[in-house]
């Protein structure tokens, strides 16, 4: 009979932990106006077998920015600033992106202009398309 009344709390507490590792958090910071940061350079990393780099350019575009890609020691001249990332990725069932950071920098004085991080450590995980979106649109969007 106490088996019985068990069972509804037990359910309770195995729900309550497996939501509790279903977190999703994301944050953005600028610290100045954007605009006139037209044309962008997202730095490669040699360790990138996910191509963020061409993610985040693509998304700077797409965003109306003038955005290029490719390792720092190819950078055009004429660049407005720099964006450099770093991501983490995990395997559960499925290769998923669980956490990136996007850094932005003045390319002339290299002082920090903006950054954005997002990590998702649940169940149903966005695609990394998606995030860089998320995180670039509130720092470059109308």
């Amino acid at each position: 009979m106490k088996l019985i009344r068990s069972v509804p709390i037990l359910a309770l507490i195995a729900c309550a932990l497996l939501l509790a590792g279903c977190a999703t958090g994301m944050s953005t910071r600028k610290a100045t106006d954007l605009t006139r940061f037209k044309k962008i350079y997202v730095e490669s990393r040699l360790a990138d077998n996910h191509r963020i780099d061409a993610q985040i350019a693509g998304a700077l575009n797409e965003l109306g920015r003038e955005a290029t890609f490719g390792v720092a020691t190819m950078r055009p001249d004429g660049i407005d600033a720099i964006v450099s990332y770093t991501d983490r990725w995990q395997w559960d069932f499925k290769n998923y992106m669980i956490e990136i950071k996007i850094d932005l920098r003045d390319a002339r004085t290299d002082k920090p202009l903006a950054t954005g991080s997002y990590y998702q450590a649940s169940l149903k995980t966005k695609p990394s398309e998606e995030v860089i979106r998320l995180i670039l649109k509130p720092l470059f969007g109308a």
